[in-house]
């Protein structure tokens, strides 16, 4: 990529965007993490996705954050609210499960100056379980670039660690919000199709788990996993080695869900994933048959 001088740090106008639903005792920390960076965003807006705790006598606090209001939507509602009414020309999104070390603003807009054609970078993350330090294993590798096939195993993007352009996720179509989970692999996964994606090896969130109301404990999950990768194959935009990935990915996600729901004893469930799969088994051989 080259270099920019029209791009400064004073034009990169940021807004922080931070869902929260009942989750009060998580979000001075998420706040204060915010305000306290050394390179401070434009603007930040907190909306609250119908909570009945004191999110709003917390919210109270600061008089620098904007708080929405909105009946419980969901996670992906939450954010595209919140982009909606950001006037930043950037977007920073924060599960208020988390929080930013305080350079990690300063560490986005630096490297958006030295690659102004890069319109997304996600950060590296520390990750907390439980109130203790755990290590990210092989498979959690993060890569910058072109990272598509990155993106299919697994979801190596935080919510928490991207800046995105605003305009560009507005075209993406934000956040999908008939996902209930897994709405950002869904939305990576379109992101990285079109876009190279840059990524600071730097762990600049701390994203916490392993507490009760998170979605991404349950069991299940691959049934949104495997609708986002159908999503990609319908779309027709993939070329054909990006399908054959893809299609190797929903196979592997038919799988993991015929399995799951044998060993629940759910017969019905595993029979309907396992035609599913016969039927991706099909179409894979037509796309390598093309290849």
């Amino acid at each position: 990529m080259q270099l920019n001088s029209m791009r400064t740090a004073n034009n990169l106008t940021i807004s922080v965007i931070i869902p929260t639903y009942n989750r009060s005792s998580w979000l001075i920390d998420c706040i204060e993490s915010v305000v306290q960076q050394t390179s401070l965003a434009d603007e930040i807006i907190l909306i609250d996705d119908g909570s009945t705790d004191n999110t709003a006598e917390i919210v109270k606090k600061y008089p620098s954050v904007y708080y929405h209001f909105q009946k419980n939507k969901g996670p992906s509602a939450a954010r595209n609210a919140g982009a909606k009414i950001a006037k930043g020309e950037w977007l920073a999104f924060l599960d208020s499960d988390d929080k930013w070390t305080p350079q990690k603003l300063q560490w986005q807009r630096a490297f958006l100056m030295e690659y102004p054609l890069c319109n997304a970078v996600y950060t590296n993350e520390i990750w907390i379980r439980n109130g203790l330090r755990v290590n990210q294993k092989k498979k959690h590798q993060k890569y910058g670039g072109q990272i598509y096939k990155r993106c299919l195993p697994l979801c190596i993007i935080s919510p928490s660690s991207i800046l995105i352009k605003k305009n560009l996720f507005f075209k993406l179509g934000g956040f999908d919000e008939e996902f209930p989970a897994c709405e950002d692999y869904d939305l990576w996964l379109r992101l990285a199709l079109h876009e190279d994606v840059g990524y600071i090896d730097e762990p600049l969130i701390v994203k916490s788990g392993g507490h009760s109301d998170q979605l991404s404990r349950q069991w299940g999950l691959d049934i949104y996993r495997l609708k986002a990768l159908t999503k990609m194959i319908d779309s027709g935009e993939l070329s054909n080695a990006y399908t054959i990935l893809t299609l190797k990915e929903i196979i592997n996600r038919c799988k993991i869900l015929i399995i799951g729901y044998r060993n629940r004893g759910k017969s019905a469930e595993a029979d309907f994933f396992k035609q599913e799969m016969q039927k991706w088994e099909y179409q894979l051989c037509r796309a390598l048959e093309s290849k």
